[in-house]
């Protein structure tokens, strides 16, 4: 396929299964990144041009216009992540207007599609089950900014001709995944015979690879297909059943200390996608 994707994000934990899925469809790829991160980007990827950036959220409108010369597709993966942080950070208004930026750069510079990635909880939670018809009602401020996002830019890019597409991603692990993240935190402390100190397991969560996750944010891109669209396995799934089957895994259910933790005010008793990625 003779076309340029402009990647953000592309050493994140989400970004770099997305350049990997990129690289196994031969895909070229411009690459914005920050500035010292460049030795993580594999060998083999496709990678036609990187641009570093000491924070790509606070770049000027001349620059991002320039990087969206000649590129057919962005996928825009970049936002502030870190766990424990990022749900109540107020770097989550940056990442909102570095985005904003980036999409008005494209309608400057001819880009034809805009693949964003979004999150679950830009929704009401309320009703448990979340199609894209579930009205947006978040309750942080990382999910009100993508929300915001979404809203400015499904108005914004269809009037400049740009064709948008908003991936919401729900409960990801997987390669790379921060060790602070439930997934590594029970992998790291049954492989170590630690007690794994947890709540009352009983949340519903959607569960999903990144890998896969990735494959699903890249079809989306090289699709026709626009609008809000869920990134989710439907798959309903207590926290205490993952637990179960990864400390399965160790033969050590007995290292898992149900109730030891207490719940938080952004812990909904069950988030599951509907799918509409087909």
């Amino acid at each position: 396929m003779n076309q340029t994707v402009l990647l953000t994000g592309g050493t994140g934990f989400v970004g770099r299964q997305i350049l990997k899925s990129l690289t196994a469809q031969s895909i070229g790829v411009r690459l914005v990144v920050r500035a010292g991160k460049e030795k993580q980007i594999p060998a083999d990827a496709p990678v036609e041009k990187i641009l570093t950036t000491d924070d790509l959220f606070n770049e000027p409108h001349d620059w991002w216009v320039s990087a969206c010369q000649g590129i057919d597709t962005v996928i825009h993966a970049a936002w502030f992540a870190e766990p424990g942080k990022y749900l109540k950070s107020p770097r989550n208004l940056d990442c909102l207007i570095g985005t904003l930026a980036l999409a008005k750069a494209c309608g400057e510079a001819g880009v034809r599609r805009f693949v964003g990635i979004g999150t679950c909880f830009e929704y009401d939670l309320g009703p448990g089950r979340l199609s894209v018809d579930t009205p947006l009602a978040p309750v942080t401020p990382y999910g009100s900014a993508k929300a915001a996002a979404f809203l400015a830019l499904s108005q914004y890019l269809k009037e400049v001709g740009v064709e948008f597409a908003w991936c919401r991603l729900f409960y990801l692990y997987g390669e790379g995944e921060d060790e602070r993240r439930l997934v590594p935190y029970l992998h790291k402390s049954l492989a170590a015979g630690q007690t794994v100190s947890l709540g009352s397991g009983d949340q519903i969560r959607d569960f999903m690879d990144v890998g896969e996750a990735a494959e699903v944010v890249v079809n989306v891109a090289l699709s026709a297909r626009q609008g809000p669209i869920n990134v989710c396995s439907g798959v309903p799934v207590t926290v205490r059943a993952l637990a179960e089957r990864i400390a399965n895994e160790y033969g050590r259910q007995d290292l898992l200390a149900f109730g030891m933790r207490a719940g938080n005010d952004v812990d909904p008793p069950c988030v599951v996608g509907v799918r509409n990625d087909t």
